[in-house]
């Protein structure tokens, strides 16, 4: 950080603290009086407003936006006691929104062995080593984030992991979710064997002579996590708060939370988390920032019966937005649902996860009950058969603010985008993947393909899609700006010239997608999104100086993070 950054953050910090000194009795004296309780001066400010995009000032009244506008208009606002902030130009952004994310199992990843970024097989192998040093006999060991394609493409076996790991359990997720890999100890605990059939949406991966390599895919993996001990309700805490701080680090002021759901995982755990932590958090106020949650499918009618009962807004923390289901599983799985088979197992073209007829009459239902659907879709095959899902409902239930999300919308066939914008569906994607997917795409389904398909975001703009960014954390990190600068540049680490320059965007669409088209994404765009008036003040202040500066050279950290208009980070 530069000095100046420096001494920008350390001033902003100051100032917060004065603000949260104030006698109660200045304070309700000034809300009275319709006083702003801070204003923030001389900066650039990026409201993701039409009806006034760029302003320099704003004011902040109970942890709502004020006023947005040129300084004098705003200074009318000022009190005794209003805190000033002058941000000497640098520039403002609405709290980013994360548009998918597992964010409990994000907290707990912070925790676990962490092989992100792991490239090489002893690597691997030496990250699991010392993890099991700090480990009792029968302890178990978890971790995540590999991807093989980094180290060259051959998959992790149990072998691997036995020599190092005789007296614990080892269950290590792929970057993706969809795949593990397990040592054999963990395999002997769930009865996998060489007799051991493939479950019903699902793969066992095996040896030429039959036997479990241990690598399990999709609904394979309930296998293992049927015999795995349930995280604490203490831990799980914990990592609500290491996640949260984790978030407005990077700028997130709200997520939404998709849940710990994954094929082969039980939708009672998705539940636990809401009741045990959400609800808990809530009751003894420690929520620090926003979010939204999605149910698994199969419990809708629990989830019309809580918004029946409760609102979809438990608070200003906690939004209740509807259901989430998979339809097929991931391209680093080889589970993605292609027309065409991949390139490098001629035998397949990916998993069904779920029967259509029960897919369409039970959206039938979630949509004549008011919930929101959200249903995971990666390959071209997949995405068309929800989109002719999706149109079904329409004429069937008629036109209405349906809003239908279909979370990665990653490879899609010709025309696909288009269709989209036909019914304004969302395409709730991750940038991010781009950086794992650019270099490996072409060896699962071959470079053509993948050049006409992979991560189609200006086609779907232009095709009148509503485009809502997010990280997928754990599966990538949540971090918004690299996001932003990854759709911008379409560019990998290393790499010269853009992947499918046609589909990038621009600064503009991108920093929308992340915030106000997001909070469009989960009908919270009333109160969020922007900075307009009466939405709450949830913003970002970044150590760029100019909108010039920003654009040229987006950075990749915030100086300070806000929500309610009060400092949640540093």
């Amino acid at each position: 950080m530069s000095t100046r950054s420096a001494f920008l953050a350390a001033g902003v910090a100051i100032a917060a603290a004065i603000f949260l000194l104030r006698p109660a009795s200045d304070l309700s004296r000034d809300l009275g009086e319709a006083v702003a309780d801070m204003i923030l001066a001389n900066a650039t400010i990026y409201t993701a407003d039409p009806a006034m995009p760029f302003a320099e000032a704003m004011a902040v009244r109970a942890g709502r936006v004020l006023r947005v506008g040129g300084y004098y208009s705003v200074k009318e606002l000022k009190g005794r006691h209003t805190m000033e902030l002058n941000l000497s130009g640098n520039v403002v952004l609405p709290g980013f929104i994360d548009s998918h994310v597992h964010f409990i199992d994000g907290g707990l990843q912070l925790a676990r062995v962490p092989l992100r970024g792991v490239t090489s097989k002893d690597d691997f192998i030496n990250r699991v080593k010392e993890a099991v040093k700090d480990k009792h006999p029968g302890q178990w060991i978890f971790g995540g984030g590999w991807n093989n394609d980094f180290w060259g493409g051959d998959y992790p076996t149990a072998a691997w992991l036995d020599d190092i790991s005789p007296d614990n359990p080892v269950w290590l997720s792929r970057m993706d979710g969809h795949m593990g890999i397990a040592n054999s100890l963990a395999m002997r605990m769930a009865g996998i064997n060489k007799n051991t059939n493939n479950p019903v949406g699902g793969t066992i991966m095996r040896t030429t002579e039959g036997e479990p390599t241990g690598l399990l895919v999709d609904a394979a993996m309930k296998l293992v996590f049927d015999v795995i001990s349930e995280v604490s309700i203490h831990e799980r805490r914990d990592a609500l708060l290491r996640a949260s701080r984790h978030a407005l680090m990077r700028g997130v002021t709200t997520v939404v939370d998709v849940g710990s759901y994954f094929p082969g995982k039980s939708e009672k755990q998705v539940w636990q988390d809401f009741t045990d932590i959400y609800e808990w958090a809530h009751s003894v106020e420690t929520m620090i920032m926003r979010v939204c949650l999605f149910f698994p499918m199969p419990t809708w009618s629990r989830v019309y019966d809580l918004i029946h009962e409760k609102g979809r807004m438990l608070s200003q923390w906690i939004h209740l937005g509807g259901v989430k289901a998979f339809l097929d599983g991931s391209l680093g799985s080889s589970s993605a649902l292609f027309y065409e088979h991949y390139k490098d197992d001629p035998r397949s073209y990916g998993l069904q996860l779920v029967d259509m007829d029960y897919l369409l009459n039970t959206t039938l239902e979630l949509d004549k009950s008011g919930l929101q659907i959200a249903i995971h879709a990666i390959g071209d095959k997949a995405n068309d058969m929800l989109l002719d899902m999706y149109e079904k409902v329409v004429d069937l239930n008629g036109m209405k603010d349906h809003r239908f999300r279909i979370e990665h919308a990653q490879h899609l066939a010709p025309g696909a985008a288009k269709r989209f914008g036909k019914h304004g569906i969302i395409a709730s994607v991750q940038p991010d993947h781009i950086l794992d997917d650019a270099n490996s795409a072409g060896k699962k389904i071959g470079i053509e393909r993948a050049e006409r398909s992979s991560y189609s975001f200006r086609s779907l703009l232009d095709g009148g899609a509503h485009l809502a960014f997010g990280s997928d954390w754990p599966v990538s990190d949540i971090n918004p700006l690299q996001a932003i600068r990854t759709a911008v540049s379409r560019k990998p680490v290393g790499w010269e010239v853009p992947w499918i320059p046609a589909e990038r965007l621009s600064l503009d669409d991108s920093l929308k997608a992340h915030t106000i088209s997001a909070a469009y994404a989960c009908f919270l765009d009333h109160v969020l999104g922007s900075l307009s008036e009466g939405k709450y003040a949830d913003f970002v202040i970044l150590p760029s100086t100019s909108w010039n500066e920003f654009g040229s050279d987006i950075t990749d950290h915030v100086l300070a993070t806000y929500v309610n208009g009060k400092q949640a980070y540093p």
